[in-house]
């Protein structure tokens, strides 16, 4: 009894047909562009010194625009025109992007074409006339340095080396308002323990010194005596602080970290919040608003400005306190 096998294997043909449908060959213009976007992302590292999460958000925003402009038949990055720039934001409004969504990739452009005039990479800068809707700038979520106080004090009194690591890292980031990207970087060398300082490198890699206070000494102190040996590793390396398997700690970690310990409180906040409640803390008790710019590692006193809001009750007492009239 003879059997017939059924050959089942795609052709060469079918084969070749089917890798040409899930890899299109690029054009000439698609190349153009992706070079652009790829040498302007190394500008944007190497030169700006962006995180590689900044540094996405812009090719984000570039590689939307490079659709709309293709539709536009502007198949080169080197031929956008005001125009075309205008007519891309204008399509966003259409599909209900946010405002602070049409000012960020306004932003993005104008960075771009300012980067492709000034290479040689056009003849001129098409979004030097772009104009950009103001972002709603919406406050951050804070927390009452009473409710923090009480967080703070519960975190200290656990003596496993996670809570150890908790404790120093909740009172490193409201006593300082650095970021998250910052206390990830940092190196055990990076705290000065006899002036209380720590040493920053914030965006654009410009360093500073922000002091601290003496109960983020003490948990820090905690944190190398009793608690880092517990979770070195081989992959530890000068890393100040520890994930749970050794190597430094990721900032979605940190992120949780916060969420968890101020979830019992009435505002839950993550690191940013611990940011924007020490900088209110700073400024209701008299720092001045370059200080805190100092502190904060603004390179704009606008972006400081917005965490000048304070209280009606706040605002009287200065104002009965510092006016001669009052």
């Amino acid at each position: 009894m003879h059997s017939s096998a059924v050959n089942t294997a795609p052709s060469t043909t079918h084969r070749q047909a089917v890798e040409s449908a899930e890899e299109p060959e690029q054009t000439p213009e698609d190349e153009a562009w992706e070079q652009a976007l790829i040498d302007f992302g190394q500008h944007l590292t190497a030169e700006r010194g962006l995180s590689t999460h900044s540094v996405r958000g812009y090719l984000t925003d570039l590689r939307a625009l490079a659709d709309h402009a293709g539709l536009m038949r502007v198949d080169d990055p080197a031929d956008l025109s005001i125009s075309v720039l205008r007519s891309f934001l204008a399509n966003q409004k259409t599909k209900g992007r946010a405002r602070s969504t049409l000012a960020r990739r306004a932003a993005s452009i104008r960075s771009f074409t300012a980067w492709l005039a000034r290479t040689g990479r056009a003849n001129v800068d098409a979004g030097v006339l772009l104009a950009s809707p103001k972002a709603h700038r919406e406050l951050p979520a804070t927390v009452q340095h009473e409710q923090l106080v009480t967080v703070l004090s519960g975190v200290a009194h656990g003596d496993d080396p996670e809570s150890v690591r908790d404790s120093a890292i909740l009172e490193l980031l409201y006593a300082t308002g650095i970021r998250v990207g910052e206390l990830t970087a940092l190196d055990i060398d990076d705290i000065d323990r006899q002036r209380n300082l720590v040493r920053v490198v914030g965006k654009g890699r410009k360093e500073r010194a922000v002091p601290f206070g003496n109960p983020a000494c003490t948990a820090l102190d905690r944190w190398l005596r009793d608690g880092r040996p517990g979770l070195a590793g081989p992959k530890s390396g000068a890393a100040l602080f520890l994930g749970t398997r050794g190597g430094r700690i990721d900032p979605r970690m940190v992120r949780r970290i916060v969420h968890r310990y101020t979830a019992a409180t009435s505002s839950e906040v993550g690191p940013h919040g611990l940011r924007h409640s020490a900088a209110t803390g700073l400024l209701h008790g008299g720092a001045d608003l370059r200080s805190v710019q100092e502190i904060l590692g603004h390179s704009s006193l606008s972006t400081t400005q917005i965490y000048t809001h304070v209280s009606a009750d706040h605002l009287r007492r200065t104002y009965r306190q510092a006016h001669p009239r009052a």
